[in-house]
C-alpha cells in the first residue's frame, strides 16, 4: 500500500509575505511615531489633532488585527485545536500582562488597575464577542454544538477564579485588597490551578476541547473522518506535528506576536488621548479601559465570530473562554506577587453590581454553551447583558 508523500515544508521566506511586511512596517512604523510626537500628544491635546490621532491608530491596530487573524488561523489549521487557539491567547494574554505589570513597576499609584482590566475584558468576551459569535453563527448555522466536557472545565474554572480574584478580597481582605498574609495562598491557587489546566488540555483531556458540532458539511466530516483514521493526520501528537513543521510554526508564531505587539503598545499610549477625549465630552472614566480592552483583544474577536461563521463553535469557546481563564488565571497573580515585592495595595474587590453582572455572564454561557441546540437568540442574550453593563458604566 502506497504511503502518502509528506506535505511540503513551508520556508520561512514564503511566511513573510509583501502583506505580512507592510503590517510590521505599519505598526511599529505608527508606534515610533508616536513615540517621536509624545510631547505634542500629551494632555490637552488641540482638538482636531486628537481626532485624528486616535483615528490613525485604530486604522493601524484594525489593519495589523487582520495579520495577526491570518496566522492564528493558519497556526489553528496546523496545530489543530485547541493547541491553534491557545497560541493566539497567550500570546496576546501575556503581553497585556507584562504591559499592567510595567504601569505598576512605574510612578504612581495603580491599585485599580488589574481590577478594571480584567473585569473589562472578562464582560467584553463573555458577552459582546460570544454574543457576536452566537448571533451570526445561530444565524448562518442550524444544530451547533458545542463539546461540553470541555465546557463544562472552562467555566466551572472560571467560577473559581472569579471568586478568588474579586468576591473574596471584599469578603476577606482590606478596604477591598487582600491582606499579605492572604495574598500569598491566593497566587498559590490561582496559578496552580491554571498551570493544571493547562496540563490537563494540552495532555490526556485534549478531545474534550475539539469540535462536536453537526454543522459541518458532509465534505468536512468526510475530511475529519479520513483525518482521524489510523495513522492519519488528525492521529499526529503535537511532538509529531512540530517535528515535522517545526519551522513553519515557529515562523508564524514569531511573525504573530511581532504582529500582536504593536497592537497592544498602541493601545496603551492611546489611553491618555481617550481619556482626554472621553473627559472633554463627561464620558465615565471606565469607558477608556473598556474600549482600550476592545482593542487590545481585537484580533481574538475576529477570529472568533470568522470561527462562528464557519460552524466550529467550539473553537469559539477555547478562544473567549480559554482567553478569560488565561487573562485572570495570569493576571492576579502577577499583581499580588508584585505588590508583594514593592508594598503596593492590589485592589481586587468588586461593586456589587459588577459582581452581580458577572455571575450572571457566567450562567448565561452555561445556559448557551449547554443548549442541545445554539440559536441566535442565545447571542442576543449575551448581547443585552453586555448592553446592561454599558448603562451601569454611566450609573
Amino acid at each position: 500500500m502506497n504511503t502518502p508523500a509528506p506535505s511540503t515544508p513551508t520556508s520561512l521566506r514564503s511566511l513573510l509575505t509583501g502583506q505580512a511586511i507592510a503590517r510590521l512596517v505599519v505598526g511599529w512604523g505608527a508606534f515610533a511615531a508616536l513615540l517621536a510626537l509624545g510631547p505634542a500628544l500629551k494632555p490637552p491635546v488641540d482638538g482636531p489633532l486628537l481626532i485624528v490621532a486616535l483615528l490613525a491608530i485604530v486604522a493601524v491596530i484594525l489593519y495589523c488585527a487582520f495579520g495577526v487573524v491570518h496566522e492564528a488561523e493558519a497556526l489553528a489549521k496546523r496545530l489543530g485545536d485547541p493547541y491553534g487557539s491557545l497560541v493566539l491567547t497567550l500570546s496576546i494574554v501575556i503581553i497585556e500582562v507584562v504591559l499592567i505589570a510595567a504601569v505598576m513597576l512605574g510612578p504612581g499609584e495603580h491599585a485599580n488597575i488589574a481590577r478594571d482590566s480584567v473585569m473589562a475584558v472578562s464582560m467584553i468576551i463573555l458577552n459582546l464577542v460570544i454574543g457576536l459569535s452566537l448571533l451570526l453563527g445561530g444565524l448562518r448555522h442550524r444544530g451547533m454544538r458545542a463539546n461540553r466536557a470541555g465546557i463544562s472545565t472552562y467555566l466551572s474554572l472560571l467560577v473559581i477564579l472569579c471568586v478568588v480574584a474579586f468576591a473574596l478580597p471584599a469578603l476577606l481582605g482590606r478596604d477591598g485588597a487582600y491582606t499579605p498574609a492572604q495574598e500569598i495562598p491566593a497566587v498559590m491557587l490561582t496559578l496552580g490551578l491554571y498551570i493544571v489546566f493547562l496540563g490537563r488540555q494540552m495532555g490526556p483531556r485534549v478531545n474534550d476541547f475539539r469540535e462536536v458540532s453537526p454543522s459541518k458539511t458532509a465534505g468536512a466530516a468526510q475530511a475529519t473522518k479520513t483525518l482521524t483514521q489510523p495513522g492519519g493526520v488528525g492521529q499526529r501528537t503535537l511532538k509529531q506535528t512540530l517535528a515535522l513543521h517545526g519551522r513553519e510554526i515557529t515562523g508564524r508564531l514569531v511573525l504573530l506576536v511581532a504582529t500582536v505587539l504593536p497592537i497592544v503598545l498602541l493601545s496603551h499610549d492611546m489611553a491618555a488621548l481617550l481619556d482626554d477625549a472621553l473627559g472633554r465630552v463627561g464620558a465615565p472614566t471606565a469607558l477608556a479601559g473598556l474600549l482600550i480592552a476592545m482593542i487590545v483583544f481585537l484580533p481574538e474577536s475576529i477570529t472568533s465570530v470568522r470561527a462562528a461563521l464557519s460552524g466550529e463553535i467550539q473553537r469559539v469557546s477555547n478562544l473567549c473562554h480559554g482567553a478569560l481563564v488565561s487573562t485572570v488565571g495570569l493576571t492576579i497573580p502577577a499583581v499580588l506577587v508584585i505588590g508583594l515585592l514593592t508594598g503596593q495595595t492590589v485592589i481586587l474587590a468588586e461593586s456589587t453590581v459588577n459582581l452581580v453582572l458577572l455571575g450572571a455572564s457566567l450562567l448565561l454561557s452555561a445556559l448557551s454553551f449547554f443548549a442541545r441546540r445554539i440559536t441566535p437568540w442565545h447571542g442576543a442574550a449575551h448581547l443585552a447583558l453586555f448592553a446592561a453593563y454599558v448603562v451601569a458604566l454611566f450609573s
